[in-house]
């Protein structure tokens, strides 16, 4: 029985003390006494997953001039691949993966980015709740009006470093005849093409700062007098409305969600130079997902892509951050047996037996 609890503290050590990439999910007991949600979903409360996985995250963050020739850097991370492999026992979905190590010559084109992330997710048939926080440090320099030639190196700056915590949360109107699970955790199975008015909204702390001013010397005259920042801070408060829905065809699903709204900025940056400005401005927020796959009774795999995207005025610098995740993955289902069957609440009874 112990077992079951040191699985638990294990997942949550890794987290704490490795923070490659970890995520958590937890997924509420369905009920199958609804017959209309019966027709279009299937849930799976007497099973058990398995499932490797291959992952990549990012962090970037976008410089805009707003006036002028309107001229734009991009900054980032050379975030390599994730691989490893995920579980979903006692109706906790668990993730570990670390990453793939980049070759000599992507570390010499786009410089090398050390990347902390930790992510829980709770999902349940009408709310989901994502909590999150990120750690970036090095990043190159995508600049869009300079053609590079494919063996030269990127600009870099390996002391800039991102910092992104935050929390969102997401309704779904049509809970009854649409699951998000089914085609981002596959804790469901979608029966019939469905869709539903989403609603997402959420608070986020994001910063990115440098040893010296974020925008190189080279680009100052393009940006004026804001080329001296060196340290951004951009705390958002969001709501977005938005759609969703699931096309099926024999197992196979395409899954697609738009959500767009206003959004509340507190923002602060500092200089070069020590002087510092605070300001308020309203804005927009944007959350994109895109999935695609097979859902069956025992084998499911698929691909999915996740985009939150913030924009920032300040002065005449417009800062527009990104938080990405693609993701590939098959798995397997098995029927629960021994204490397997308990779920995530029962443990501690169980440890303490």
């Amino acid at each position: 029985m112990k077992f079951c609890w040191l699985f638990l503290w294990c997942v949550s050590f890794v987290a704490a003390r490795a923070q490659d990439d970890v995520t958590v999910t937890v997924a509420p007991q369905q009920s199958t006494s609804d017959s209309v949600r019966a027709q279009y979903i299937k849930p799976f409360p007497d099973h058990f997953f398995i499932w490797p996985v291959l992952k990549q995250r990012s962090l970037d963050f976008e410089m805009r001039n707003m006036e002028g020739d309107k001229k734009s850097l991009t900054y980032k991370s050379n975030k390599p691949y994730s691989i490893g492999v995920g579980a979903y026992l006692f109706e906790l979905a668990v993730e570990l993966t670390f990453a793939v190590p980049l070759n000599e010559e992507s570390k010499r084109i786009y410089g090398e980015s050390d990347a902390r992330d930790l992510q829980l997710n709770v999902i349940g048939k009408r709310w989901g709740v994502d909590l999150y926080r990120q750690k970036y440090s090095g990043f190159y320099i995508d600049d869009p009006d300079v053609e590079m030639m494919p063996d030269q190196p990127y600009p870099q700056r390996a002391d800039i470093e991102t910092k992104n915590t935050g929390a969102s949360v997401n309704y779904t109107f049509n809970h009854q005849k649409f699951s998000f699970r089914s085609a981002y955790n596959f804790a469901d199975r979608q029966l019939r093409s469905a869709g539903s008015f989403v609603l997402f909204g959420g608070i986020s702390w994001f910063s990115a700062a440098g040893d010296s001013a974020i925008i190189n010397p080279v680009y100052a005259p393009d940006f004026g007098e804001a080329a001296d920042i060196r340290k951004i801070k951009v705390t958002t408060l969001s709501v977005a409305p938005g759609y969703t829905y699931s096309l099926i065809y024999k197992g196979f699903y395409l899954n697609g969600a738009l959500a767009i709204g206003p959004a509340h900025n507190w923002l602060y940056f500092e200089t070069d130079n020590g002087d510092s400005k605070n300001d308020i401005k309203f804005n927009f927020s944007i959350a994109g997902r895109i999935g695609i796959g097979y859902n069956g009774d025992v084998f499911f795999g698929g691909l999915s892509f996740m985009n939150q995207g913030r924009n920032a005025k300040f002065d005449t610098i417009e800062l527009s951050s990104s938080f990405a995740t693609f993701k590939v993955l098959f798995g397997f289902r098995f029927r629960e047996f021994g204490i397997l069957k308990k779920r995530v609440v029962d443990l501690p009874k169980e440890f303490l037996k």
